[in-house]
């Protein structure tokens, strides 16, 4: 495992890019083979941060890109990867998810320098949210790790509604995430770049028929082929690819389900 120090923080704060995706963090029950794993397929470098052993950071090229977590650690919740959305007030954030719907599984809690809580949407979609100082430079982190997020759901405009109230898209402060509909989805773009897209009724048309409304995290990669071999060489699996597509939807050794998309030229 890579100890080395990541740089230092550039002080930017939640509220300067608030409703927009800034971290993504994967729960789950082996923290050693997530790691191996990972760095496999994604290439990323791993360390130990303030968070304590039981709280990993991933890296590219030295910028932190994405954490992984002990289930135990938080509050023995699903093996999952979780997007999680830039907040200015944490406490407001989530009264407003209860008030319209959501349910609370942790928090706020206090992570120096930030707060977070983990939160699931009206139709039982988990993402979390985040108050303070980002682990990585917002533009810094989309350019080490692309990556964007889809919510698979049944009714994409509900959960456009919801998530522009709790999250304050499309509102009139300055820097919000814009939200328009673009190819039969919701699309959310801050500054200009395609940061999530909501999809209606893809939850029944699902290759595993049980899933439910979820967040799927989606990373840029620059071989998708080699993505594909690596997962199942170190224990993972491709569970879907439709022929010739430059994504695939894939699974580690404990079940977290996450997409590769080809890098566009």
């Amino acid at each position: 495992m890579n100890s080395e120090k990541a740089p230092a923080n550039q002080n930017v704060a939640s509220s300067s890019v608030f409703g927009a995706p800034c971290w993504v963090s994967l729960t789950t029950r082996d923290l050693e083979t997530a790691e191996e794993f990972y760095h496999a397929v994604l290439g990323w470098d791993w360390r130990i941060g303030k968070l304590g052993d039981e709280y990993r950071f991933a890296s590219v090229n030295g910028v932190p890109v994405a954490g992984v977590s002990a289930v135990e650690a938080v509050g023995r919740t699903a093996v999952a990867w979780t997007p999680f959305f830039a907040a200015s007030d944490a406490n407001e954030t989530v009264a407003r998810s209860q008030e319209r719907g959501g349910t609370t599984a942790v928090g706020p809690i206090s992570f120096p320098p930030g707060r977070a809580a983990l939160l699931a949407d009206r139709e039982g979609a988990v993402f979390g949210i985040w108050e303070g100082e980002l682990v990585s430079d917002w533009e810094e982190w989309r350019r080490a790790a692309p990556v964007f997020v889809e919510l698979y759901t049944r009714d994409a405009f509900d959960a456009a509604i919801f998530y522009a109230e709790v999250l304050g898209w499309a509102s009139t402060a300055s820097g919000c995430c814009e939200v328009h509909y673009e190819d039969d989805k919701v699309v959310l773009r801050s500054g200009g770049d395609v940061v999530a897209r909501i999809h209606s009724g893809a939850v029944e048309s699902a290759p595993d028929p049980e899933i439910r409304p979820h967040w799927q995290i989606h990373f840029t990669v620059d071989d998708v082929d080699a993505c594909v071999q690596a997962a199942r060489a170190y224990g993972g699996s491709l569970l879907h690819r439709a022929e010739g597509a430059a994504e695939a939807l894939l699974s580690d050794p404990d079940g977290a389900r996450f997409v590769v998309t080809q890098l566009k030229a």
